[in-house]
């Protein structure tokens, strides 16, 4: 074992043994390729604890639910009482890394989107003065004119996947699973952009199980140290991947009006399965599969 692994293997069996002494139980230590982990538990709360170790060194990784209180008892053990990603209350983000979020996932009509950026500390800084935050913070004409914005600076950093209604029910059918198909989705964008550019952090919004992300990663992904947080548009990345996923979503709305001179809805809301009802007595019920997602209570509502 070389120096490097070992040094992180001391530290995980040495921060193991300081949470045992404060009555938390761990699980056994696994190695995976690039790091050591064990699961941490009280009662139903359940963590990861994660050593890497690298060609940068070694570096300490606690996933889970941090707006949780055991999340906060465990990092304040393991990293002090002031939050690693906080300094003076101003959030520290990565230097160089990916975020990714998606649109459409609540609505009844429309694709869904999922949109990753990558950003370094210039990046970060052009797209807060241009007004990058979440996108559910922001109208949508708005959104449109930030997005333009957001292209000029990142360039060819970053990558969408657009799944319309259509395609995303032959997946949904074959998946059953909304989070499983996320997680694809995600893990997809991702490896879009590392098959051009070198990264080796990533944050994403948590929308389930934080391992669906990583199972569905390939070769150049499983490298990455993933982040999953609640609330993860705080993340400069994050909050301009939610810009252009919601670009997408709005510019689907907008073409496929045209298309069939009906005023599609956001959302899944009574006047959304009025407006269903609406497209199935011009259109039928069998063209409702290009335009809506199937799986939703929605269609059982109107049938």
């Amino acid at each position: 074992m070389d120096t490097i692994k070992l040094q992180a293997k001391k530290i995980i069996e040495k921060e193991i043994n300081n949470l045992a002494d404060k009555g938390i139980i761990s699980s056994k230590i696994n190695e995976d390729k690039f790091n050591f982990n064990c699961d941490l538990t009280s009662g139903k709360n359940g963590l990861k604890f994660l050593v890497y170790f690298g060609k940068k060194g070694i570096k300490k990784v606690l996933q889970g639910n941090k707006e949780s209180d055991f999340y906060l008892k465990i990092n304040e053990i393991i990293f002090g009482k002031e939050f690693f990603e906080f300094n003076n209350n101003h959030l520290i983000e990565p230097e160089i890394y990916i975020g990714t979020d998606e649109s459409g996932k609540g609505d009844y009509f429309g694709p869904l989107v999922v949109a990753g950026v990558l950003v370094d500390k210039k990046t970060i800084i052009e797209l807060k003065k241009i007004g990058v935050k979440d996108s559910k913070e922001l109208t949508d004409s708005v959104i449109l004119e930030i997005a333009n914005k957001i292209n000029k600076i990142i360039k060819d950093r970053s990558d969408i996947i657009v799944i319309n209604p259509e395609k995303y029910n032959e997946l949904y059918s074959k998946i059953g699973n909304l989070n499983r198909l996320l997680a694809w989705a995600h893990a997809k964008v991702l490896e879009n952009i590392l098959s051009n550019h070198s990264v080796e952090e990533a944050i994403s919004d948590k929308f389930g199980d934080e391992k669906l992300i990583i199972r569905s990663l390939q070769e150049k992904g499983k490298k990455l140290i993933l982040h999953q947080y609640t609330k993860a548009e705080r993340y400069t990345a994050v909050a301009a991947a939610s810009i252009l996923a919601r670009e997408r979503f709005i510019k689907w709305f907008e073409t496929t009006k045209k298309k069939y001179n009906i005023n599609f809805l956001k959302g899944a809301s009574n006047k959304v399965e009025q407006s269903a009802k609406d497209f199935i007595k011009k259109y039928g019920k069998e063209e409702l599969n290009k335009v809506a997602k199937i799986h939703f209570k929605t269609t059982q509502k109107i049938s």
